[in-house]
């Protein structure tokens, strides 16, 4: 009986989960040349594939509340409410959104790598130190030393950097 009331609905789904499968495999693929290309670690690449797995799974989400016939005026009213409450938590730690955003920001665009040695030109504590790992939240840079620096990515977008040598890293040794 439920087959035969949601025959058409059922079938659509089947198509996008099919659709959202090809989209997740090509998204991932993409994601992983362009980190191997500019030789981001393994970590980073996961990471990303993450988040993009988490909106293309929030997108399908809203695409089967349509095929299964919610008004666009009640889908507003829930998505608006969710982010309402949602914005409102967020702010709250506005600062940890905003280390996130900047890391996926780093993953395709910010032009150190992993084993770089730099120079962070900030007035109130500048850093020369090389890079040993690109988290989510935070750079974990190494100084000569030896002192482990975590430094946050959305002040590292917001900060002049210079690059003062490749691949320092294996002068100083493994730190992990």
């Amino acid at each position: 009986m439920f087959l035969k009331t949601y025959q058409p609905e059922l079938i659509n789904t089947a198509i996008v989960v099919v659709i959202f499968i090809i989209i997740r495999i090509i998204g991932k693929i993409a994601i992983r040349k362009i980190g191997q290309k500019s030789t981001i670690n393994d970590a980073r690449i996961k990471l990303i594939s993450r988040y993009y797995t988490v909106t293309l799974f929030l997108i399908f989400l809203f695409v089967e509340a349509f095929i299964f016939g919610a008004e666009y005026d009640n889908i507003s009213v829930v998505f608006s409410s969710v982010f309402a409450v949602i914005g409102v938590a967020l702010f709250a730690i506005w600062s940890i959104l905003s280390n996130v955003t900047s890391g996926v920001i780093m993953f395709f665009s910010f032009p150190y790598k992993v084993g770089d040695k730099i120079k962070i030109h900030d007035k109130d504590y500048p850093i020369v130190a090389v890079i040993e790992d690109i988290r989510a939240f935070q750079l974990h840079l190494r100084e000569d030393s030896g002192d482990l620096v975590t430094y946050p990515n959305n002040l590292i977008l917001q900060k002049a950097v210079t690059l003062v040598e490749k691949d320092a890293i294996e002068d100083f040794g493994d730190f992990n």
